[in-house]
């Protein structure tokens, strides 16, 4: 059978057909997937009961993983999943919901801002790759907005003026916003910003498209509150309903989404009840600040 999409996104996103995650790839059907990616952005696969060692290979078979290393306030010793996924659930490594007041938890909370993944690495992810094994009953959508569109949409002396311009990230300034300020010396250094350029070009399509984030926390050589107020700007801009595609999980979807060009964020949901998501992520090319 076909690969094949359908867009049902407002100018973005587009669910898949003709993809059986339970047995390899052939070379034709990654072709598809890259080139779906390229015109879409975000793609949804239906039905795929998966478990971990094929949803690793199916992401392996597009490129390299981006190993979830230090990007929580998991300890090592508390890992549920092995470090080639990255445990976006609210359960312990024991498979118990967090506390409602867990450190933890709340960190995680910074999920439901508006987020790039990885962005506040030095080399930031490409593909996401998200897998439904248990949802809770009501929420917990996730929310995706096409940064292709929202550059497209700004007017030429925006335009002008970003391209060029470099930011910092870190997850210290996404927590930030949300009144989290729980670290430890460690995680903060582990956590110290990165830079990453707000304007970024495909290098399959060649086009343009914004690179914002909740951890996006200056612009060198702006003030700071001058670069916070003008990238929440931009950020209100880049996710207007006409940018946006929300999707409402089922067991056994599986999304896949283009760092590069779309953010994302999570939606609430009741904090007693378990959400199983399981991620597993592709590097990225490079750092941003040497791309052209």
């Amino acid at each position: 059978m076909p690969v094949t999409t359908r867009q049902i996104g407002p100018c973005f996103a587009a669910e898949v057909e003709g993809v059986n995650m339970t047995k390899p790839l052939s070379e034709e059907e990654v072709d598809a997937i890259h080139a779906g990616m390229n015109e879409h952005a975000v793609l949804v696969f239906h039905d795929q009961d998966i478990d971990d060692e094929q949803q690793l290979a199916f992401t392996q078979s597009l490129g390299d993983i981006e190993h979830a290393i230090g990007t929580s306030l998991r300890a090592p010793d508390e890992y549920r999943l092995p470090t080639s996924f990255a445990d976006v659930s609210n359960l312990d490594k024991h498979n118990n919901v967090y506390a409602r007041d867990d450190r933890r938890r709340l960190f995680a909370i910074g999920n439901r801002l508006w987020h790039s993944d990885s962005s506040f690495k030095v080399i930031p992810a490409k593909y996401s790759l998200l897998h439904a094994r248990s949802i809770p009953s009501k929420g917990g959508n996730t929310e995706f907005a096409d940064m292709r569109a929202a550059y497209d949409a700004l007017d030429a002396d925006t335009r002008a003026e970003i391209e060029g311009l470099i930011c910092e990230h870190s997850q210290i300034f996404s927590r930030q916003q949300l009144g989290f300020t729980d670290f430890t010396d460690e995680e903060r250094e582990r956590f110290k910003p990165v830079r990453q350029r707000l304007v970024r070009t495909h290098p399959a399509t060649g086009r343009k498209s914004l690179y914002l984030a909740s951890h996006a926390g200056g612009i060198l050589g702006w003030p700071v509150p001058e670069a916070r107020a003008f990238l929440r700007d931009l950020v209100e801009h880049a996710t207007q309903r006409q940018f946006v595609y929300a999707h409402k999980w089922t067991v056994g979807d599986l999304v896949m989404w283009d760092n590069r060009r779309t953010m994302h964020r999570a939606r609430p949901f009741p904090a007693h009840e378990p959400r199983d998501m399981r991620r597993t992520t592709l590097m990225g090319d490079g750092p941003t600040v040497a791309q052209v």
